[in-house]
């Protein structure tokens, strides 16, 4: 087949991977793999006020990079050369062994960096307590998946924190990943997936991680500025589409994006905000939007306007860039791969 059939091939079967088979067990999913390297790097610092951290927190992020980053390319490279030298022929169209399984491969390696529909497996079981009345057991359930106090949250308060988290990682999880495997193939996603990862763990401005996580926070920071602030344009559309608020979006996100403490997250949390007509608040911190408290059906309403979003950026904007210019940079890091692997058999 050719490259461009490949690639659709490619994108097409991770985003069908993602909606019906989802993550894999925590155990065995590479991001927790990532973590643990992470934490074992963390273990390793004993002076933590040196700024000499600087540079280990960017030595760290190379390694890791580059460690993942071999496994990855390793796994793709292994699929499309040691396959059995035999065709397959369907509808009129023929295709090596190889070459299936190396679509397989790089779609499920795609898959791996990036989460479109676990925003409602995570909810769901928040909303099923809200429906139910058990507001302390939804705050409980809420500190899984946001960074702040929720013990005697309301339940405006529990559905905000869900539809925040939702919309915020509108960026971090799904359109980042994907722009940058169109620019690079599996090599820009892993890029991206761990430089955000180390942002999570190591990105605060405290004794421990100021200078440790200094690259990985400002790193974080640069590959995410163009994808956060194009983010709005397909909330506007999947919001036309699903016969939301569209206009309110991008008006929105240009004048609110600048009341989270990150220079990203506001752009699409504003645009969400607004396009779902409800106000997200984070007591002491921000409050966006101009609509009553969200409830347990904005936060279903919140998940299908990212999921859709998040589609549209796929296949308009990432699938073009990768079948263009990713796959082919996918193959010339195979074949690096390879090369230095035949260099030393």
């Amino acid at each position: 087949m050719e490259l461009w059939a490949d690639a659709v091939l490619i994108v097409a079967a991770a985003a069908l991977i993602d909606r019906f088979a989802g993550e894999p067990p925590n155990r065995f999913h590479p991001l927790r793999w990532i973590g643990n390297t992470v934490g074992w790097l963390d273990r390793r610092v004993s002076d933590r006020a040196s700024r000499a951290n600087r540079l280990w927190g960017f030595l760290s992020y190379l390694g890791v990079f580059a460690l993942f980053w071999t496994a990855a390319i390793a796994l793709c490279a292994a699929a499309r050369v040691c396959a059995p030298s035999y065709s397959v022929e369907a509808w009129g169209v023929s295709a090596s062994l190889g070459e299936i399984l190396w679509i397989l491969a790089s779609a499920a390696a795609f898959k791996l960096s990036f989460a479109v529909f676990s925003f409602r497996a995570h909810c769901a079981p928040i909303q099923r307590d809200l429906e139910a009345g058990d507001a302390e057991g939804a705050a409980a359930k809420v500190q899984m998946i946001v960074s702040r106090d929720t013990r005697g949250m309301d339940e405006g308060h529990i559905a905000s924190s869900c539809c925040e988290t939702v919309s915020e990682n509108l960026v971090d999880s799904a359109i980042s990943p994907a722009a940058f495997f169109g620019l690079l193939g599996i090599t820009g996603a892993v890029m991206f997936r761990c430089a955000n990862l180390m942002d999570a763990m190591w990105g605060y401005l405290n004794d421990r991680y100021r200078h440790l996580g200094f690259f990985p926070a400002k790193f974080d920071d640069v590959l995410g500025f163009a994808t956060s602030r194009a983010s709005p344009l397909f909330i506007a559309a999947a919001a036309y589409i699903l016969r939301m608020d569209y206009r309110a979006a991008i008006p929105a996100a240009r004048e609110g994006h600048r009341k989270t403490p990150s220079p990203n997250s506001g752009w699409p949390m504003t645009a969400a905000a607004a396009a779902l007509g409800i106000t997200m608040e984070k007591k002491g911190v921000y409050v966006m939007g101009a609509g009553p408290m969200p409830g347990t059906r904005d936060v279903t309403r919140c998940c299908r306007l990212v999921e859709l979003s998040s589609l549209l950026f796929m296949f308009a904007v990432a699938l073009p860039l990768f079948a263009l210019v990713g796959i082919h940079a996918q193959l010339m890091a195979e074949d690096l791969l390879i090369g230095i692997a035949e260099a030393f058999a």
